[in-house]
């Protein structure tokens, strides 16, 4: 097997280990069981979009100076740090288990950083010294697939060890003695992600960099000097420009409804035990979107498919405002696609247009947009939550307050849509589709 092959291989595997968060089917009730409030959990994630706006870009300047197999071994580390400090940390004094998850979220932040754009740099790169930089849009076909069964298993399997109630019944029914409480298995999610990231650092180690042309010096002060030369090509690329803001924008808004996911669950009345099981039938689109695009980006216009994800995510946003009983998640699932096509999108044309030397630290741009977006989102939402309170639900039930906020997402987004809109217009970044040759069928 070729150096690309194999390092398209641990590339696939640091991705399905590194994004198998098994926690995130409860993420937004597992906070709060744990002691947190709705508004803290905005707070936590805003300190998280702020490290990785601290971190993304001049990590993937390093990157690009130092290689990118250093920072992915660091972005696993991290992973596990983080987790660990979840999986350990004492219940019971609040302004103690803020600071920690604080910290957990500093530390996700920083490993978000390190990774993005670098694996995708590493392994483009990897193809593109054995002229095969063509197969990128079935690398990440395969991706889509492999990533889609990892977050089956872990939403399944992070359902179920959340659930005092169905773990202490299969115990009854296998005959094994011992007590399940949700004291003893709200973390069980989190030792579960715990060993992924393990497992992520593993595959790290092994991973090889792709031979790259020498830098004439190889210093902090040079990777700066990266930034400011990425930063000037992406102020002139009109087509490059219009694709992150536009991610930015889907991204952003899609984010913040994932991650209140389990309390939206809970509004439109769905048990808890439901959320790991829906959130892996849901998750079996996975399975098809990255065909999808990859046909769309063969086959379709920048201008096509990014109007058909507007589409599609206006339609998400109003349906979840509907708050029908079960079928509602359908709006999730609906949203879930948008996600994937963007990212399917993004990676496919960004890779087309940046030069190698640039390359994680363009992708780096498009990250520290797009969690820069998330953050100002979350903070957005938690201020309407907060101004909401007293007139939504004057007894203090944070679940009806939410409600009321949920009607405010469509809006917002249709409201951002515009000057983007007129900004292609302006620019005319659209007539021209940046160029992905299809890779040979495989035999």
């Amino acid at each position: 097997m070729s150096p690309a092959d194999l390092n398209v291989r641990r590339f696939i595997l640091f991705r399905v280990f590194f994004n198998a968060r098994f926690y995130y089917p409860v993420f937004g009730v597992l906070f709060l069981d744990y002691g947190l409030t709705i508004a803290q959990i905005s707070v936590l994630n805003f300190a998280w979009a702020v490290a990785i706006v601290g971190l993304e870009v001049p990590s993937g300047a390093l990157a690009d100076q130092f290689g990118r197999r250093p920072l992915l071994v660091t972005a696993a580390a991290l992973m596990v740090v983080e987790m660990a400090l979840l999986a350990f940390v004492p219940l019971g004094n609040p302004s103690l288990l803020f600071a920690v998850f604080l910290l957990n979220r500093i530390l996700s932040g920083a490993a978000e950083a390190a990774a993005s754009g670098a694996d995708e740099a590493l392994t483009f790169d990897s193809l593109a010294t054995e002229q095969r930089q063509s197969e990128w849009p079935r690398v990440l076909e395969r991706l889509g697939r492999w990533t889609t069964a990892g977050f089956l298993l872990a939403t399944v399997l992070g359902g179920i060890a959340y659930d005092a109630d169905l773990l202490q019944r299969s115990a009854a029914l296998l005959g094994i003695e011992g007590r399940f409480d949700a004291q003893t298995t709200m973390p069980f999610p989190v030792y579960l992600t715990l060993l992924s990231a393990v497992c992520a650092l593993v595959v790290t180690l092994r991973m090889k960099e792709p031979p790259r042309p020498a830098h004439a010096a190889l210093s902090v002060r040079a990777s700066f000097r990266v930034m400011r030369r990425a930063f000037f090509w992406l102020r002139g690329s009109w087509l490059a420009l219009f694709l992150i803001l536009a991610g930015l924008l889907h991204d952003s808004i899609i984010r913040l409804v994932m991650t209140l996911s389990s309390n939206y669950y809970r509004l439109i009345e769905i048990p808890t035990a439901w959320f790991g099981v829906i959130g892996a039938v849901l998750g079996l689109t996975g399975f098809i979107v990255p065909s999808i695009g990859r046909r769309l980006v063969e086959r379709r216009s920048v201008a096509f498919n990014f109007t058909l994800l507007a589409v599609l995510t206006a339609i998400g946003l109003a349906g979840l405002t509907l708050r029908i009983a079960w079928y509602g998640a359908l709006f999730c699932a609906l949203l879930g696609v948008v996600m994937s096509l963007l990212t399917f999108f993004l990676s496919s044309y960004l890779n087309a247009l940046v030069d190698s030397a640039e390359r994680a630290t363009i992708l780096s741009f498009r990250g520290l947009a797009f969690n820069m977006g998330y953050g100002f989102a979350s903070v957005l939402f938690a201020g309407l939550m907060h101004q909401l309170a007293g007139r939504a639900a004057p007894d203090g039930n944070e679940q009806q307050v939410f409600a009321v906020a949920l009607n405010w997402l469509p809006w917002y987004f249709l409201v951002s849509l515009l000057p983007l809109a007129v900004f292609a217009r302006v620019s005319g970044c659209l007539r021209k589709t940046p160029v992905v040759n299809p890779a040979p069928s495989q035999p």
